[in-house]
């Protein structure tokens, strides 16, 4: 006798503007890595490699956060370490883009609130028990 399936798990409406607010990030980092990286022209000449570099990381961390958004959006327990890794680097860039560059404050630190947010949805209880393990069908 084989056991019935057991219905798909619904995401919580939590995970789900979690998933929004990881595309919204990702697309605004990359709009912010592309700022800063144009903005080199404006910074003494010393300072040119370092906000090119940030630039550039920030715009990198954007698209690989988009790529690895769709698998949270499937419940990927490992695109959920995956986003998180990815929102823990890219808050420590937004940091230093703020410690480094005087024009663009007020965009970093929106997006620090908007990844904190994003980062306790994931990992606050309703989306840990999206995220939980599959139970293990048992065999007689």
């Amino acid at each position: 006798m084989t056991d019935a399936p057991s219905p798909p798990l619904r995401r919580p409406v939590v995970v789900t503007i979690a998933v929004v607010l990881v595309y919204v990030t990702a697309l605004a980092g990359v709009a912010l890595g592309i700022l800063v990286l144009l903005s080199r022209y404006r910074v003494p000449r010393e300072s040119i490699l370092l906000v090119s570099l940030l630039g550039a990381a920030v715009i990198l961390l954007g698209l690989l956060t988009i790529a690895v958004a769709s698998g949270l959006a499937r419940g990927s327990r490992f695109a959920r370490l995956l986003i998180t890794a990815y929102l823990v680097v890219s808050i420590v860039l937004h940091v230093v883009t703020i410690a480094s560059t005087d024009v663009w404050d007020w965009s970093p630190t929106v997006q620090i609130v908007l990844e904190v947010l994003v980062i306790a949805a994931l990992w606050l209880p309703p989306g840990t028990r999206f995220f939980a393990a599959a139970p293990v069908a048992v065999t007689p």
